[in-house]
């Protein structure tokens, strides 16, 4: 016998660490079942696009390091590129060895905070979450020892990095990398087979490849689904030309595929990271101030540069009037974009699912509320 119910619209959230308090969900229930669902955000009003105006070049690497904070290295190399582009700057060899290094870390960190909490939202209390932040915080000891920070770094610059990495960074990193990979085996041999995650995972918040295409959705999401798409092998920037690595696939698309596609890309990142060692040579890390001076006026025009960010594409539009602030610059912000589909991927759910697949998103705020 049917049990007749009432639809009734709940408001949920905020839950997740890094929606800081300013985003919910307006969710409406038929019994256990999700029949609608509206996505509330828009009050951070971080202002970062707008403040950019009224910066120099380096001065704005500080405002990229704000918006995904988890990412901060990516943001930056994604800005760099950009400016690069627009004011037609040659980088040092060495310069960007280093900064593809501190991308890859970074993206390896931001990866394992998005595993951490989602299996913490599947109510794997803290164990997980606390092992995949313990690495995270090996990383930042590296960042620390490259620029003095650990989460909102500044650490690229036009043209390279702020400054080389000292000698005791090298030995760190070696150590630092093969601790990453037995953390990795861990994850994969406690949690990727385990029945609770399957169960929780597997077969639910399906997205069609067809359906993440048209709405611009990138990385990992993306690539959990089957599609081919990472703009390290498609566009290379940097040196990425000069590096191999595997584009790991999942075909499901389902919460468990996109979680799995993180965790292996970890393990490739740590991949690219060696062959970056391998292939660093001593040097300057970035130009001088006659080839590139302090105050940057690229002459007058426009530039976007994208990278592979640990969300999707991360890009940097720039436009130039020829004085030392830009006229204009926007950010295509993946977190974003990727929050487009979260009610395509709750419609028809489960109220127990529906944290576990936001979760599965990865989404910073910061940079949704640039």
């Amino acid at each position: 016998m049917a049990i007749k119910t009432q639809p009734v619209t709940v408001n949920l959230g905020p839950q997740h660490p890094s929606t800081h308090g300013v985003f919910r969900m307006r969710v409406m229930f038929d019994g256990e079942e999700i029949v609608d669902v509206e996505p509330v955000f828009g009050y951070l009003h971080r202002g970062s696009e707008k403040l950019a105006e009224e910066r120099t070049y380096t001065q704005i690497v500080t405002l990229t390091d704000r918006m995904d904070y988890v990412s901060s290295m990516l943001n930056n190399q994604a800005y760099i590129l950009a400016v690069e582009k627009l004011a037609g700057i040659e980088p040092s060899p060495r310069g960007v060895w280093l900064r593809m290094i501190a991308s890859e870390l970074q993206r390896i960190a931001s990866h394992l905070v998005a595993t951490g909490f989602l299996l913490q939202d599947l109510g794997a209390l803290g164990t997980p979450l606390i092992y995949a932040m313990r690495e995270r915080e090996n990383i930042l000891d590296l960042f620390e020892m490259l620029c003095g920070a650990r989460i909102t770094n500044s650490y690229l610059r036009p043209g390279g990095v702020f400054m080389d990495a000292p000698a005791e960074f090298w030995p760190a990193l070696d150590r630092g990398l093969d601790d990453i990979v037995n953390t990795i085996d861990e994850l994969e041999t406690y949690l990727s087979g385990n029945e609770i995650v399957f169960s929780r995972t597997k077969g639910t918040a399906v997205l069609p490849p067809e359906l993440l295409i048209n709405a611009s959705v990138t990385g990992p999401m993306l690539r959990a689904s089957g599609v081919d798409w990472d703009l390290r092998h498609r566009a290379p920037y940097d040196y990425y030309d000069k590096i191999s690595f595997e584009r790991k696939l999942h075909t499901a698309s389902d919460n468990y595929a996109r979680y799995w596609v993180r965790v292996q890309e970890a393990r490739e990142s740590v991949k690219i990271i060696r062959q970056c060692i391998e292939q660093i040579e001593p040097g300057e890390v970035r130009p001088s101030f006659d080839d590139v001076p302090r105050l940057i006026r690229p002459p007058a025009g426009d530039a976007y540069a994208a990278i592979e960010g640990s969300k999707g594409e991360l890009g940097f539009y720039l436009v130039s009037d020829g004085g030392i602030a830009p006229y204009r610059m926007h950010v295509r912000a993946s977190s974003l974009i990727n929050l487009t589909l979260l009610r395509d991927m709750l419609i028809g759910g489960q109220f127990g699912d529906l944290f576990v697949t936001f979760g599965s998103v990865d989404l910073n705020m910061g940079e949704v509320d640039r």
